[in-house]
């Protein structure tokens, strides 16, 4: 069973390697972007960090729904709506339980993804964090280390693909041959349940 706890962990880890990989997201964003997304994304979750030590909801649902609304108002430029829609709506798919079984994160994390998808008007393919997210839905019910691999492969994949959506898309076939970065921030999110589940 996930609890609150768990899910604070899951925020905590990830603004541990959003520290660490800042500079590359940053390079990858400065390729096909505006240079910010690593600066966003570690501002980002410092502030989520900040907030879930200041207030500690206490069922998962609620650590997800804080998470999401201190990314909106804290991450520039897409991120900040495309990451708090994911985090909000999982969050509100899991409801009010203390705790959840895997199955059922694994459904809300679907949900999330689908929200996504709805605000950014992306599929599969068109280079961005769906790239990295649906194959790590996909792969949750194997278990944490799974999702990781996928969402790290996922991000790889975009490397090859023409941006269709987002900044990157002003490109055109100059977005060909470099990886996304808010793919990569994403595999980073999923491959910090991994990590937060052995702590």
């Amino acid at each position: 069973m996930l609890d609150a706890d768990f899910f604070r962990r899951w925020m905590t880890v990830t603004a541990a390697s959003i520290d660490r990989e800042t500079e590359r997201l940053t390079a990858l964003d400065s390729a096909i972007g505006d240079a910010d997304h690593g600066a966003n994304m570690q501002r980002g979750f410092h502030a989520v960090t900040a907030a879930l030590e200041k207030e500690a909801p206490d069922t998962p649902g609620a650590v997800l729904a804080l998470a999401g609304r201190r990314l909106v108002s804290t991450v520039g430029g897409a991120s900040g709506p495309l990451y708090g829609t994911l985090l909000r709506r999982t969050g509100k798919a899991l409801g009010d339980a203390a705790e959840v079984e895997p199955a059922q994160f694994a459904e809300a994390l679907r949900a999330g993804v689908e929200g996504v998808m709805a605000l950014g008007g992306a599929a599969p393919g068109d280079k961005t964090m769906i790239d990295a997210l649906l194959p790590a839905v996909d792969a949750l019910g194997g278990g944490f280390a799974a999702a990781r691999a996928a969402a790290e492969e996922g991000a790889v994949a975009t490397t090859p693909l023409q941006a269709r959506k987002g900044r990157a898309s002003y490109l055109g076939e100059r977005s060909i041959g470099h990886q996304d970065p808010g793919a990569t921030s994403s595999a980073l999110l999923v491959a910090a349940l991994e990590e937060a589940a052995d702590d």
